[in-house]
Order: C-alpha cells, then sequence, then structure tokens
C-alpha cells in the first residue's frame, strides 16, 4: 500500500487497483482570505477550520504517491538578509584604575567665596581669646615647663610624642625604649623630641560642631554640600586626595569650635580640577570622577583614617613599640601615685623649668 499525496484525498491504496476514478480530492490550492477557508478549484467555503478539512474534492482521477511541489517562497534581498543577521557587539572590558594610598598627600583646595558670606564673617564680633595664667604647665607628656610670660610660648618643648606603658612591673613610653620601674624615675625621663609647648588640653567635646552634608552625582561629577552658617572662610581648609575629602571648618562667634570630616571616597577623584564654593549657608565641593560609573555611597565607613603623608621630612617618628600586647596607659585616668601618694601635676610642678 502506498500513500496518496493529493490534496484532500490522503488515503492509502493499491497500485494494482489503482483507477482512474479511485481518487476524489482538490486539483487546486487552499486559500484563507477574510476569515474564509476554501478551495481555488471549487466554490466551496467556509468560516470553520474543520468543516474546511472536511469538505470533499471535486474532481475524479487516480491516486497519486507523488508529493506535491512546494510552493516557492520569494527570494530574499542581501541586505534584508543582513538585517535579520543580528550581530551582537560589546563593548571591551575596561580595567579599573589601580586605587591610590589612603595616606597619599592632601592637595588644598581653594574656594571661591561669596561676597554675602565674607561680609557676614568680617562684621562678627569675636570674643577675645582667656589670656594664659602664669604657672600654667605644658600639657605635653614628659614636659614640666610652666608659663611665665608670652615669651614662654615661643620656648623649646622637650617631650613624649608616645602614650605611657606599664607592662610585667616595668614602665616607659611607646617612642623611647629606656624603662625602669620606679615610677618617679619614669616621670623624670626627659623627653625624646623637640617641639612647641601647649598650654591647654584638646576640649573636644566644648569645641566641636555638628553639620549637616549630603551629596549627589552626575555621570562626571560627585557634589558634595556641607551646611553650615557664619563659618570663617580664611580659617577653613578643604583638601583632597583621589580617593579622600577632608573638611575642617571653623566657627568664630563659638570659640573657635571646628566642623571636621574626614571620608574615604568610594572612587578615584581628579585632584587637579576638583573646586569648592563657600556660600552663606552651605559649603559645595565639587569632584570630578576619574573614572566612568555610578558610585553606591559617598564613602566607606571608617571611623578612623590613617594620617595622611606630609610634604616635608621633617616631622618627628616615634620609635616602634617592642611587642604588641604592652599594656597602653592614659595618664589623665591616672589620680594618685601609690609609693608616693601625689599626684602627677604635682609631681611635675615640684622642680617647674627644672633640668634633669
Amino acid at each position: 500500500m502506498e500513500q496518496c499525496y493529493n490534496r484532500g484525498c490522503g488515503q492509502l491504496f493499491d497500485p494494482a487497483t489503482n483507477a482512474d476514478d479511485s481518487c476524489r480530492h482538490h486539483p487546486g490550492a487552499p486559500f484563507f482570505h477574510d476569515a474564509y477557508k476554501g478551495w481555488s478549484c471549487c466554490s466551496k467555503k467556509s468560516v470553520d477550520f474543520t468543516e474546511f478539512l472536511n469538505i470533499k474534492g471535486c474532481t475524479l482521477a487516480k491516486h497519486s504517491n507523488i508529493k506535491p511541489p512546494e510552493p516557492e517562497r520569494p527570494a530574499k534581498d542581501d541586505n534584508e538578509a543582513d538585517k535579520e543577521a543580528v550581530i551582537e557587539v560589546r563593548a571591551p572590558i575596561k580595567e579599573s584604575l589601580p586605587r591610590p594610598a589612603i595616606e597619599t598627600q592632601f592637595t588644598v583646595v581653594q574656594p571661591t567665596v561669596a561676597p554675602a558670606l565674607k561680609e557676614t564673617v568680617d562684621a562678627l564680633k569675636v570674643t577675645a581669646v582667656a589670656e594664659i595664667a602664669v604657672g600654667t604647665s605644658c600639657k605635653n607628656n614628659g614636659c614640666s615647663f610652666s608659663y611665665t610670660n608670652s615669651s614662654s610660648d615661643f620656648s623649646e618643648c622637650t617631650y613624649h610624642p608616645g602614650v605611657p606603658i606599664f607592662h610585667e612591673g616595668m614602665k616607659f613610653w611607646s617612642c623611647c625604649q629606656k624603662r625602669t620601674s620606679d615610677f618617679a624615675q619614669f616621670m623624670a625621663q626627659k623627653g625624646c623630641v623637640y617641639g612647641q609647648h601647649k598650654w591647654a588640653k584638646d576640649d573636644e567635646d566644648k569645641k566641636v560642631v555638628q553639620c549637616r552634608y549630603d551629596w549627589h552625582q552626575t555621570a562626571t561629577n560627585v557634589v558634595v554640600a556641607v551646611y553650615a552658617k557664619k563659618y570663617h572662610y580664611a580659617q577653613s581648609i578643604i583638601e583632597v586626595n583621589p580617593i579622600r575629602l577632608h573638611v575642617m571648618l571653623v566657627f568664630p562667634e563659638q570659640e573657635n569650635a571646628k566642623f571636621d570630616m574626614d571620608l574615604e571616597l568610594r572612587g578615584i577623584i581628579n585632584v587637579e580640577k576638583a573646586s569648592a564654593h563657600m556660600y552663606g549657608t552651605k559649603l559645595e565641593i565639587t569632584l570630578p570622577k576619574l573614572e566612568p560609573g555610578s558610585w553606591p555611597k559617598l564613602n566607606f565607613p571608617r571611623e578612623v583614617l590613617p594620617a595622611t603623608k606630609k610634604s616635608t621630612a621633617t616631622q618627628d617618628k616615634p620609635a616602634n613599640v617592642e611587642s604588641d600586647d604592652d599594656d597602653f596607659v592614659d595618664l589623665d585616668d591616672i589620680q594618685t601615685v601609690h609609693s608616693h601618694g601625689l599626684k602627677i601635676s604635682e609631681m611635675s610642678l615640684e622642680n617647674p623649668n627644672g633640668l634633669d
């Protein structure tokens, strides 16, 4: 048995009994137009596809096992073939710039000062700073010098920049290697660096101002706004390095209280093109991006940032501490010395301005 390929027939037939009237089929081609389905060889048509398939053929003939030729498809134009072929081209991945060290030296940004802010600050009546009382002792560790007159401020100060360490019965400073078990000898040790006297302790709680700040970004810049009024345009500092922003605003009316902000930036900036504008109600800093891309946040959350490198190599560096398990002690927390029964401040005043 063979398969008949005449349209509308589709039956199996025996070639030996294939007669001229064995196959009822449609010699024409099917057409679909305006929801109608029919054959081009007869007038029968229907809107239902099942009825269309059940329309009996209009011609009798022999069964044929030859497949009718498929209708030719229109040849595609070369331009259309090119349009259909979608070629995905990805931009080459550009490597990120190496991140500079956080200790990179700062560059000071010279701000543009609004005339309104300059006039307001220049018109402020600032209370004079209280004079230093005679006999005030220097607050630098290891210095026993006392204030006598204005010339004392310019005298040389010998002090310990490190912290006191009490470990396994030994007492010494983290900046030097002189160790002793006697507290009096420890307090009498001469300082290891030279500098300027400090007549007042850093009163951070009293002289700190909290200012609100915000930021936004564009495709090329990051803009930081610090909202503040009556800050001194000349004494305030704005400085940056490629991944860091430091802002210090001074408020003359509040005993020169300061707002200090030190941020490690998420991205890398172009230091040379950074700019700042000081207005009467805010400070606006523009930081151009050195590489494209959106920053998810302004900065990394860091409690304390390391000191930056200085432009000169004259700064004093304390010696390394020998071990990591040393017990650091703040002298301000020590109230009495059990061996002598004296306060540290009293011991330093026993021999003011004396030499070892």
